[in-house]
């Protein structure tokens, strides 16, 4: 099934960062809009307190399981946020790498942020993120 993210780079532009600048999708994809994904377990407690590696990594666990609830997988991610409650560059390093790692070479365009505080108590990290998929068409 052909693929509707795009990647987009630039000679232009840097190529130290570790993620494409742009992306695109066809007029005819659906977009997927995902909630911040969370470290929390099935019964909403947080996993990984004090590892930000472990709360990304838990993170992206649920990122997985909303995308393929959404008909997508990581390779239909168009672009994501990741948010660490931190003001330590290392942290927000830590989770980026684990962050990277998971989409492998399909390196979407993204943004990484310290913040001061996240919604659920302990929570270090949190991962927004945006899918392109195009639909089989139905059978006639």
């Amino acid at each position: 099934m052909p693929r509707a993210v795009q990647l987009i780079r630039s000679s232009a532009l840097s190529n130290v960062a570790e993620y494409a600048y742009a992306a695109t999708a066809p007029k005819d994809a659906r977009l997927i809009f995902l909630a911040g994904a969370c470290p929390l377990d099935a019964e909403g407690a947080t996993v990984g307190r004090g590892d930000v590696a472990a709360q990304a990594e838990a993170c992206v666990e649920t990122m997985k399981l909303a995308l393929e609830a959404s008909g997508a997988t990581m390779n239909d991610v168009i672009s994501t946020r990741v948010l660490v409650a931190s003001t330590r560059q290392s942290d927000l390093i830590a989770a980026w790498e684990v962050v990277r790692d998971a989409f492998g070479e399909h390196d979407v365009p993204s943004t990484l942020l310290g913040v001061t505080v996240l919604g659920y108590a302990d929570q270090l990290v949190e991962i927004e993120s945006v899918a392109a998929v195009l639909d089989a068409e139905a059978p006639s």
